[in-house]
This record gives structure tokens, sequence and C-alpha cells, in this order.
């Protein structure tokens, strides 16, 4: 069993992408600026953010982050969204989701300037990755896709498992990784809580990726001998060991799962690392199509 660690490979990202950022200085060229809208106190949220901040200043972005209380209303809030999309100095920005109850998250989504989307979940955005035309890719996905790449896991050809359909994980990457492209070319099934037989499915996985958000769900009998699988899984969980008093899990039972693996992710550590890599990625993406 090969271990897919993400943390490492999100950190020769940055390493990457703070030298393209460094010769951009040295040019006098500008350097990106991403801003993050955080509403509210959701402890994984912030947490989430707070990454977010420390690599756009470990790489050299600048990094800006708004707050607000969960009372916000929605205008105040699509207001402060449009004063970002028509501000030539922001380069991309996220709206931390999720957001408060009364508040529309696909009336926010939408109010996002495509060309300022690097979370990539714009219609617009989403739209160009079903046709595989330029746009930002989702940044899980993204990450996902590129942590395939860069272990040179093959992926033609092979059946890939999907668990959970959210617009955010499951579906855009099921879509990704049928795509005509490397990786991509697999024969994916997309499963959902209404998925019968899902057991049996799974286990015909060469991939498998479980993205629903139910610690443990994926269990040794699951998963076939020499699968690659993917945990997104990050649920936090009560563990008074800990000074914070939570841990994070993943959707797979990991201890069992990985002794029938050839490739596993870790929690944490695997797929959340390359999500924010991926996120830097998109906004160094941004202000280049730019031209400046």
């Amino acid at each position: 069993m090969i271990l897919l660690d993400g943390k490492t490979t999100s950190e020769n990202i940055r390493k990457e992408l703070g030298e393209a950022i460094q010769l951009r200085k040295s040019k006098g060229m500008k350097i990106p600026h991403l801003v993050a809208i955080l509403v509210g106190n959701d402890g994984g949220s912030k947490t989430y953010v707070e990454a977010k901040v420390k690599a756009c200043e470990q790489i050299g972005f600048e990094s800006s982050l708004i707050r607000y209380d969960e009372t916000i209303s929605e205008k105040e809030l699509l207001d402060k969204v449009h004063s970002l999309n028509i501000d030539d100095d922001i380069d991309g920005f996220i709206v931390q989701l999720p957001l408060p109850k009364h508040i529309d998250e696909m009336k926010v989504t939408e109010a996002i300037d495509p060309k300022k989307d690097v979370d990539g979940f714009h219609p617009m955005n989403l739209g160009n990755m079903v046709l595989n035309l330029p746009g930002f890719l989702p940044a899980t996905p993204a990450g996902i896709i590129e942590l395939l790449k860069r272990y040179k896991i093959e992926t033609e050809g092979k059946n890939c498992v999907v668990i959970g359909r959210s617009n955010i994980v499951g579906m855009p990457l099921s879509i990704m990784l049928a795509r005509n492209t490397n990786p991509g070319n697999c024969t994916v099934t997309l499963t959902h809580s209404k998925t019968k037989n899902i057991k049996e499915i799974c286990r015909n996985a060469d991939i498998l990726i479980a993205a629903i958000g139910k610690p443990d769900f994926v269990t040794a009998d699951m998963v076939k001998n020499g699968a690659v699988v993917i945990d997104v899984g990050t649920t936090r969980v009560e563990d008074p060991t800990k000074l914070s008093g939570w841990k994070l899990k993943g959707d797979v039972k990991f201890d069992e799962v990985a002794e029938k693996c050839s490739y596993i992710t870790p929690v944490p550590g695997g797929v959340g690392p390359m999500t924010i890599a991926s996120l830097m990625i998109n906004t160094l993406r941004a202000m280049e199509l730019k031209g400046i």
C-alpha cells in the first residue's frame, strides 16, 4: 500500500507557485490577490479559510480575509460580492460555504464573476468543465485529479466509483474522470443515498472515491484488492485526547481498508491540502488571464 500524500504534494506545488511569484516580483509585475469571505463561526470553515490565508502568505500572494457575523443580510453579502467583482486589484475570491440558512447559496455563487470564481462553482465554469473548455475547475476535484497525475496512477479504461453526488465534489469529479483527458477516460459510476447494492458496486471499482460525509462509511468488504481509494471526508468527531476536543475522520475506515489498497489517501493530509493547492493554482491563472 502506498500513501497518497497530499500534504507533501501540495507543499511541492506551493514551492513551484512561489518560484513563479518570485519571478514576477523580480520583473516588477503584479502578484495575485485572493480574497476570502467568511460568514459566521463554523469551526470547519474557519479552519479551511485560515489554511488558505496561510498558503497565500507562504507562496507570496496577497490575501484578504473578510469576516461577517452570521446575521449579515443576503443583500449586504451580495453587495460585497459585487464590489469585489469590479475591484481590479482582486484577482480571485471565494465565499466560504456553508452559509447561514437565510442566505441563498446559489444566488451568491451565481453573483460571483466567473473570471474571479477561483472555487470553480459558478454555473459557467461548471458548464465549461462539462464541455472540456477553458475555465476554473472546482478546487477539490481538481486537487484529486492532480494527486492522481503526480503519482502516475493509470486511469484510462479503469472502473471508477464515486460515492456522493454533491455539486462541489462528487458530480464534477465524476465528469472530470470520464472526460477524454489524462487523468481521465474512466468508466464512472456515480452512487448516492438512493443507490441500491452500493457495496457490490464499490467492490467492482479500480478507483473508489468516497465523498459522502459519513465517517467510516467505506469498510473493507466494499473494497476490492488493489483498488485506489480516495477519501474526501473531513468530519469533526469528538476526541477527548486532543487539546481541541475533536479530530477529523474520513469517510473510509482507514485501518482496515488500507490493507487491501494499492494506494489510499489519509485524513487529514490527503485531499484537504490538495484542495487548497488547486485554489492557489486557480488564483494565479485568474490573474494571468487578465494579461497583467
